[in-house]
């Protein structure tokens, strides 16, 4: 009898343990981030984000294209396309279609492939103004009847009574129509339409319509990537009752149709510039879905991703599992906030950190490679969207925190990208199997030697090293060669001199780093030497970095307020020039000692900047500019950490809070510069948690100003780490200690291992700074 007391007793006990074990994983199953994901933040003036639906890191981004209302004019482009670098601006009124990739936050446009439009009436064919001057396909939205959150997207094309509505997959897009009741429906597929349209930019499109629900094609461009293709597969929900096209050039396509359709039109349809469109009768209120996939390897690769990934018809399923897909992705950095409103501020952030780099492979692994042959992928999933002068700084130590393994997969990929380039180099600015060549420096080798360092990913570390070292001594690129034969970029010899010598010396100094994790000597000290050569354009007696001839003269009428032809490149002499991020000490002290350095950083914050110092920046605007610090802009977002090199820590801490404060937000306009690709929101995701990779390539984080009252980070190696805050407060932004494990740190750095082993950080804050 006690016996069977005791195992009742040890039952309830089990089953209240089972029962609170349910209730923990249930309570953090019914955690919903995504309600604080606003993918309308930065799509006003600058931030060039796009709103619309995509999985984490996919290769759909489906999103509306609103851009036509500045670049068309009188029926043709005009140059003022920079707004439009993700095809939608807040301010305008009407929408021209969905395009099926988009840049997020990128300070140059390209894509804007495949643009669906769902139109009722009479069959326009012609975006803006028809041959007759009549009205285009285009329709009004207004912002009242438009939904943006993580994964959907919903408005109201209000010309044609028509609700639009997308999500995806990561490789499909899925569009959901509701239509009015009419025997003139259409679906228009234009295959013209591109962001930064240029009359040239289409090389060739193909289109094959499979049968009445299925059709398939491809488009080949020549815009930032020049030599871009992009597969499609198209199904519909519902068999179009009839179908044709229009061709804008004068390409005659000479290929055999093989048979023709009732109406006598072509089931293939080639040219430069093509507009299709698929006609139905709809009842009121009736739904046309549509599944359209993409692969960057041929049409059957599409059909396999369609299949797939969303293999049935329901929108809300697929909607459903995506918007899960960006909760588990969000969920590993759960937040509390002094205001509820910096909530929706940190994971929009962290939402734009994970839109690029993009998933660029087919289910089957194949990809088509820079070498525009057809590779497969054997132990990494490849990535493209590589913005590396912008996202080595912070978004890539972002992922060796919370995002290791598809780190570990992007460096994979670029060294994919590098046995596959002719140039034997790794990717500068790559998308989509190609090379643009944009900006300046080979900061691959960053992102790879900070992982290396953090003990992130298993890339072979030789290979690496390899692939680094070439790419460092391909002398006839961007000045490399004058670099090694003078020990800086001569300004004479190349534009934005300095700002080529730092950022090399910087790349230097990582290659170094992975030298010495796999014990060769010998190129480590080759690349220590090369890291030094930023002393070489450091002026005394100016005191600045400044542009050097190859006589070894400085250059005269240098002015380091100027940003324009004075050695560097989106910068300054006052910002840029403070770029030596391996070595501060050192260039603290070459520029006049701690108390001079700092009261260097306070006038740079606080004084005044001439608008003519500016002008003709697309990348540098009023907005993103405190004093001559520009935060909109990536070359500076270590400045305010520099503090933390003098004996004015304290500095930092309210430099970096009144940054968060004041260059973010919450409204349309709530970045103040581009996000390029996710370096914005990751430098605000990181100085919220209270530390920033000033170094990266080091194992160490300067220390900020934590935004957070309480961070939970649940870590890819199964710790978890909460960092808490006490006495926070808007007014309370110095540190007055931090402890860690309960043991408090007299240092103001942290080292990676520290977040990687979780466990607590405590810090306690305080309006007085803590001198």
């Amino acid at each position: 009898m006690i016996k069977k007391v005791v195992f009742a007793l040890l039952a309830i006990v089990l089953v209240s343990c089972d029962s609170n074990q349910s209730k923990k994983e249930s309570l953090s199953a019914s955690k919903d981030f995504t309600k604080y994901v606003n993918p309308m933040i930065g799509t006003s003036k600058m931030g060039h984000v796009f709103p619309g639906a995509t999985a984490p890191f996919g290769m759909v981004q489906l999103s509306p294209q609103t851009n036509f209302e500045v670049m068309f004019k009188e029926g043709k482009y005009n140059s003022k396309t920079y707004e439009y670098c993700a095809g939608y601006q807040y301010k305008d009124s009407t929408i021209i279609g969905f395009a099926h990739t988009n840049f997020s936050g990128t300070g140059h446009s390209d894509l804007g492939d495949l643009l669906i439009m769902p139109t009722v009436g009479n069959l326009v064919l012609d975006p803006i103004k028809t041959e007759k001057g009549e009205k285009g396909f285009y329709s009004k939205f207004s912002h009242e009847n438009e939904i943006a959150k993580a994964g959907y997207y919903k408005v109201d094309l209000e010309d044609y009574k028509i609700k639009a509505e997308l999500t995806t997959s990561e490789r499909v897009g899925f569009h959901q129509y509701t239509f009015p009741k009419s025997s003139e429906s259409h679906i228009l597929l234009d295959l013209v339409y591109n962001v930064y349209h240029h009359d040239n930019k289409n090389v060739w499109t193909f289109l094959r319509v499979e049968n009445d629900s299925i059709v398939t094609g491809y488009r080949q461009t020549k815009g930032w990537a020049r030599t871009k293709k992009v597969f499609f597969a198209i199904k519909f929900s519902k068999p179009f009752k009839s179908y044709g096209h229009k061709k804008y050039d004068k390409t005659t396509y000479n290929g055999f149709y093989g048979r023709f359709d009732e109406s006598n039109n072509f089931p293939e349809m080639a040219g430069k510039d093509i507009r299709a469109y698929f006609n139905f009768d709809t009842n009121e209120g009736e739904k046309i879905k549509m599944k359209f996939a993409l692969s960057p390897v041929s049409a059957d690769g599409a059909m396999k991703n369609l299949e797939a990934e969303i293999p049935h018809w329901d929108f809300n399923k697929t909607k459903e599992e995506t918007q899960e897909k960006w909760n588990k992705e969000l969920s590993k950095i759960e937040v509390e906030t002094i205001e509820e409103s910096q909530k929706e501020t940190f994971y929009t952030a962290l939402y734009h950190t994970m839109l690029s780099p993009i998933l660029y492979e087919d289910v089957d692994g194949k990809y088509r490679g820079l070498d525009q042959n057809i590779h497969e992928s054997e132990g990494f999933t490849n990535y493209t969207i590589f913005s590396l002068w912008d996202t080595y700084r912070a978004l890539h130590p972002l992922f060796n925190v919370i995002q290791q393994e598809r780190n570990n997969d992007m460096i994979k990929s670029m060294l994919a990208h590098q046995e596959e380039s002719v140039h034997h180099m790794l990717p500068i600015w790559s998308h989509y199997a190609n090379e643009n060549w944009c900006m300046i420096g080979y900061h691959a080798t960053s992102v790879i030697a900070d992982a290396i360092v953090k003990n992130v990913g298993d890339f072979d570390k030789n290979r690496a090293l390899k692939a680094s070292v070439a790419t460092a001594n391909v002398r006839y690129f961007d000045g490399i060669g004058d670099y090694l034969d003078y020990k800086y970029v001569p300004d004479d010899k190349s534009h934005s001199s300095v700002s080529k010598t730092l950022e090399y010396a910087y790349d230097d100094w990582t290659i170094a780093q992975i030298a010495k994790s796999v014990g060769d000597s010998s190129s480590e000290k080759t690349f220590l030497e090369r890291s030094e050569y930023y002393n070489n354009v450091f002026n005394p007696k100016n005191g600045y970095m400044s542009p050097k001839l190859a006589d070894g003269t400085f250059r005269k009428n240098f002015d380091p307020l100027d940003t324009h032809g004075q050695g560097f490149i989106e910068g300054n002499a006052w910002n840029y020039g403070l770029y030596v991020p391996h070595q501060l000490d050192k260039m603290v002290e070459m520029m006049g000692g701690k108390e001079h350095f700092s009261q260097h950083l306070d006038s740079l914050f606080t004084m005044e900047l001439d608008d003519k110092f500016i002008d003709k920046h697309e990348d540098i605007t009023r907005d993103g500019i405190i004093g001559n610090y520009v935060h909109g802009n990536e070359p500076g977002h270590h400045i305010p950490y520099l503090y933390n090199w003098t004996d004015n820590e304290y500095k930092t801490q309210a430099r970096v809070r009144m940054i968060m404060d004041t260059m973010y937000g919450t409204g349309v306009d709530g970045l103040c510069g581009n996000d390029d690709a996710g370096q914005m929101s990751a430098w605000y995701i990181f100085s919220s948690l209270g530390f920033y990779p000033v170094t990266p390539g080091s194992n160490q984080y300067a220390l900020g100003s934590p935004l957070i009252k309480n961070a939970i980070l649940n870590l890819e190696n199964g710790n978890t780490l909460e960092i808490s805050t006490e006495n926070q407060s808007k007014e309370n932004v110095y540190v007055s200690k931090l402890t860690i494990n309960g043991k408090i740190i007299n240092r103001n750095y942290i080292l990676h291992n520290e977040i990687m082993n979780g466990g607590k950080f405590v810090f306690t804050m305080s309006n007085q700074p803590n001198k």
